[in-house]
């Protein structure tokens, strides 16, 4: 089918926003109103009820939004959150973007939109090609656009010129095809969005227990005694999240939320299928709010981390673990000596928490017999982030708190199947058995030089080093920091190609030749040669399952990621090339057959994966507390104390989602949690700071970041009165990305240190 190109009306005037103050609960009779609002919006009556009816069940389709698992067991007939909803009603919208949309409107007419409003003009549904001169995109045939990117990776003087990006929300049997496709062309150059959110608790978390991984389940989570959740927002991007949480409280645990910001999520939870979530007053989820100053969680947990050892002096045998050191660990007495020393008081002045609240969250973390310390980008994405959820991890070592149930680290992935890609392979330096494992299943030979992660990609292609981009699904420049440096490097290139489902701003900053690939969502019925096919994702507890599409496809030109990728492949690398693309385009059957051969942990895939809840992958140290690290234990870390001052005049800022976002996809203008509607380009300051560098509330103001004698602008946010900690501030993103500088990296992972910005704010020209 083919539908009919309209233009939706989405612009909007950021100076109409209006603000009511945060809210104090989450979910709720509201959520589910907005939730079949925005479904019947884009999609219809008819293909809302087809399209939610399977989201998340064992016979539907993975959820396209986060990564959040689902229990195991009977599922409910609503098995999606608000966000969710959204996600599912943007992917399956019955709007289209075809060749008349882009005749309509030029490159750059389409480049002065907002980013709000491409999003809502619907599915992709032909190839289309933006040739060198021309102002307007172009139909282009299949073949033709495998032809040309050919010719251009052909051009190149070496493989490692050529860049492949990959977005999460990629399956796993697409994502083990393209890094096969790209390491048979013979380069690992495969940066993806990990390295923009996770790669620093993948990094901390390799070196202390031997596997970047989470150790719990679902089912830990909820028999927890204790859930320390910081850096997170689980309202707004992991809803389903806080029916786990309300399932921990009600068997007793408690819950410590550490945050800048206060989160409504947090504050309560109405779960609306339950009684008291509709007419009730829903759940108190957080029993301890620590107000965290930005970038001070390290100092936290360094400080919890001293009270703990003061305690176990105290009364030898009922804090610390020996046992479990003395057979599992590694550097326990150079951690507690360091940590001894540790002041209190810069523990006080780097996070903002006092004395009392210390001990009172020490004193939880004592009492408890299983602790799960729970995390997402707030923690990852700083200059010591690494150094940070090691701390958080030397208190779990401590107690013997990886691999017993009901304890162990949660990293929060984002993007749904975001981990599933990276156990693919889709890693820039995959270690060397994964290649052996790859050259033996096909019979090549593949690169072992290591390749670019997102940030060194950005670099390469700014000073020259990199020629042709390519992107499997995301939208890489409003997702990656320093916008006018990414948006210059990707100009300079010779060819970017977009694989997408829907239009959005990649689209308009292009090389100097461009391609728009228009591919199936998760929502979308996929046949081939052999029939309806299966894809599997990998969730964030390591829990791989199938997804299957149920609603037709917006065109019939549109073709799946893994077709795109084998018949790329074949034109790329020829007849003769000895992996059989032809035969895995055909049955993805195939290829979970070949993931069974190469990837750890992935034996007899096809029959494992069709089990109804699917099967977890190994995780050593939570299977058998074997710890697969240098020391061959689990080891503590020790790394200087370090956190982010506040430069006198200047405000230390963290970029964040709206509620009506999910990642770069903004599905609507309100935050209702925040109590912002009608806009995004907002800023939220303390109210003391705000008088106190000679503002006013609803003041106009241009943000400017100050980095190594560099300044970067971003300008006329509305300023809020919010309760953030003196000295911080927050904003969304995209918008703030091009405060955020390409070099500012966190240390070992190289992520971008999007939350801990130093910035001023200047009079805007709409101070009034």
């Amino acid at each position: 089918m083919s539908g009919r190109t309209t233009d939706i009306d989405a612009s909007y005037d950021d100076h109409d926003v209006v603000t009511s103050g945060p809210k104090h609960e989450a979910a709720g009779v509201k959520a589910v109103m907005v939730s079949m609002q925005r479904g019947l919006e884009q999609m219809g009556p008819l293909r809302t009820a087809a399209a939610l009816a399977k989201l998340n069940q064992r016979h539907g389709f993975d959820c396209p939004g986060c990564a959040w698992p689902e229990e195991h067991g009977g599922r409910k007939l609503a098995e999606f959150c608000e966000n969710g909803a959204k996600a599912v009603a943007e992917e399956a919208t019955k709007r289209r973007v075809g060749p008349e949309f882009f005749a309509r409107h030029t490159v750059a007419e389409l480049d002065a939109r907002p980013e709000y409003w491409l999003s809502q003009q619907g599915r992709l549904t032909q190839p289309m090609v933006l040739a060198p001169g021309d102002e307007h995109y172009r139909p282009i045939s299949w073949n033709d656009a495998y032809r040309l990117i050919t010719d251009e990776l052909n051009a190149l003087d070496s493989p490692d010129e050529a860049l492949f990006y990959t977005s999460g929300r990629t399956s796993n049997e697409a994502a083990f095809l393209y890094q096969l496709m790209v390491r048979s062309y013979g380069t690992n150059n495969l940066p993806d969005c990990s390295n923009m959110c996770h790669e620093s608790s993948g990094t901390a978390l390799t070196d202390s227990i031997g596997i970047g991984k989470g150790s719990v389940t679902v089912e830990d989570v909820t028999q927890a005694d204790l859930i320390l959740i910081a850096g997170q927002n689980p309202g707004t991007n992991h809803p389903r999240m806080l029916s786990v949480l309300e399932k921990a409280k009600a068997n007793g645990a408690k819950i410590v939320a550490i945050n800048p910001l206060p989160e409504a999520g947090l504050i309560r939870f109405k779960d609306p299928q339950k009684v008291h979530g509709v007419v009730g007053h829903g759940v108190s989820i957080a029993d301890e709010f620590v107000q965290i100053r930005i970038g001070g969680d390290m100092a936290l947990f360094a400080g919890l981390g001293r009270l703990l050892l003061e305690a176990e002096d105290r009364a030898r045998g009922t804090v610390v673990d020996h046992e479990f050191i003395a057979a599992h660990c590694a550097g326990f007495d150079e951690y507690a000596a360091r940590t001894r020393g540790v002041d209190l008081d810069t523990v006080t002045e780097a996070s903002g928490i006092d004395a009392a609240q210390l001990q009172r969250v020490a004193d939880l973390l004592i009492a408890s017999e299983r602790t799960v310390v729970c995390w997402a980008m707030g923690l990852t994405q700083h200059r010591h982030a690494v150094a940070t959820i090691g701390e958080a991890t030397n208190l779990l070592l401590m107690r013997g708190m990886i691999g017993k149930p009901g304890a162990g680290v949660c990293p929060v992935r984002g993007h749904s199947n975001v981990q599933g890609d990276r156990t693919m392979g889709i890693w820039e330096k995959m270690p060397e058995a994964f290649h052996v494992a790859l050259d033996k299943r096909f019979g090549i030979t593949t690169p072992r030089k290591h390749g670019h992660d997102t940030v060194d990609a950005i670099r390469a292609m700014r000073d020259g080093r990199a020629k042709v981009f390519i992107a499997m699904g995301g939208n890489f420049v409003s997702a990656t920091p320093d916008t006018e440096v990414t948006e210059a490097a990707l100009r300079s290139c010779a060819l970017t190609v977009q694989i997408s489902t829907k239009l959005n701003r990649s689209h308009l900053v292009h090389g100097r030749t461009a391609l728009i690939l228009p591919t199936l969502g998760r929502t979308d019925k996929d046949f081939q040669a052999s029939g309806k096919q299966l894809v599997s994702v990998e969730d964030s507890m390591s829990m791989v399952h199938l997804s299957r599409g149920n609603l037709t496809p917006p065109s019939e030109h549109l073709r799946s990621e893994v077709a795109i990728v084998c018949q790329l492949a074949q034109a790329l690398l020829g007849p003769d090339h000895p992996v059989p693309w032809e035969q895995f385009n055909a049955d993805y059957d195939t290829i979970r057959d070949a993931i069974s051969d190469v990837v750890p942990g992935c034996a007899d895939y096809n029959t494992r994966v069709r089990q109804p809840d699917g099967f977890q992958l190994p995780h050593p140290p939570r299977d058998s507390r074997e710890f697969h690290t240098s020391t061959g234990k689990a080891n503590f870390s020790s790394y200087p104390l370090d956190w982010v001052p506040v430069p006198e005049g200047r405000l230390v800022l963290q970029t964040l989602r709206s509620h009506d976002q999910y990642n770069t996809t903004i599905y609507g203008l309100d935050d209702r949690y925040r109590g912002v509607k009608g806009g995004r380009r907002v800023v939220f300051v303390n109210p003391a700071d705000i008088e106190r560098l000679g503002f006013k509330p609803n003041d106009r103001v241009d943000l400017v970041s100050e980095f190594d004698g560099q300044e970067r602008r971003a300008k006329d946010f509305l300023v809020v009165p919010y309760s953030t900690p003196a000295g911080n501030a927050a904003a969304y993103y995209p918008e703030t990305n091009p405060l955020v500088p390409l070099d500012h990296t966190a240390e070992k992972s190289n992520t971008p240190v999007s939350k801990a910005v130093v910035i001023r704010l200047e009079p805007g020209a709409w101070v009034g």
